[in-house]
């Protein structure tokens, strides 16, 4: 019995933990949440579409392009490449996302359902000398997803009595990711890896403009795998300032 209350002890610890690892990035997913169902009903759709988008898809920046895709009758194979290339960057996570650390079977199911930039940037941030728990790692996740699709139905919900003229609430994405990539970069202080992404990013616009995300995507990913082969040129390409 003891043993028992010791473990349920240790899990509500890291529960909660997991909610304080969480709450910062977490305001900034309501206000996005917000716009996402705001846009949802000013183009068109029921409210109640906003939260079957965020629970089929759950990829953020895939649900605000879904919005445009649906309405315009996209066929699934179109539908189906567009979300890979929005989405490759997930390739990049999983390979260090420390889902392995979940016991239960459907738990590392849902944490890889789950797995987003933010939650990501929030088990990333904290960096190696600093583990995660399991049940850390899945309080980050689901905390996120309610974050995200409760909102959405406020602002679904919202977006009905709101004019349809208002503008400027799609940008909320692009601020969220400006937020996640500092505070990245403030945990890492490796300018290095912003430099080359942006050297890729640049070089991939004037070469190839029209595929430019996929190409800068896969260029730096083949970069990181050289990198992690090859320890030496990573250290060479690693600039940390204090």
């Amino acid at each position: 019995m003891c043993i028992r209350d010791s473990v349920s002890r240790e899990t509500l610890d890291e529960v909660r933990a997991g909610i304080k690892d969480t709450w910062l990035v977490g305001l900034g997913l309501i206000p996005l949440g917000l716009a996402f169902g705001l846009l949802m009903t000013q183009a068109g759709y029921a409210w109640w579409w906003t939260p079957i988008f965020s629970t089929v898809i759950y990829a953020k920046s895939l649900e605000f392009l879904a919005i445009n895709m649906v309405a315009a009758g996209i066929g699934p194979l179109s539908a189906a490449v567009t979300g890979f290339m929005v989405n490759f960057r997930h390739i990049f996570y999983g390979l260090t996302y420390p889902r392995h650390l979940i016991r239960s079977w459907w738990g590392r199911r849902y944490s890889a359902y789950a797995l987003t930039d933010e939650t990501y940037a929030i088990v990333s941030a904290r960096g190696p000398n600093a583990p995660v728990s399991g049940p850390r790692l899945l309080t980050i996740q689901v905390v996120c997803q309610l974050l995200w699709v409760i909102p959405g139905i406020i602002g679904a919900l919202a977006g009905q009595i709101i004019p349809p003229d208002v503008q400027g609430m799609e940008f909320a994405l692009n601020a969220l990711f400006i937020v996640l990539a500092y505070e990245a970069l403030q945990s890492s202080r490796d300018f290095g890896a912003v430099v080359l992404a942006m050297g890729m990013g640049i070089l991939a616009m004037v070469l190839v403009p029209s595929s430019m995300l996929m190409v800068s995507l896969i260029a730096y990913f083949l970069l990181l795998l050289v990198r992690y082969w090859v320890p030496a040129l990573d250290k060479k390409l690693t600039w940390r300032v204090r």
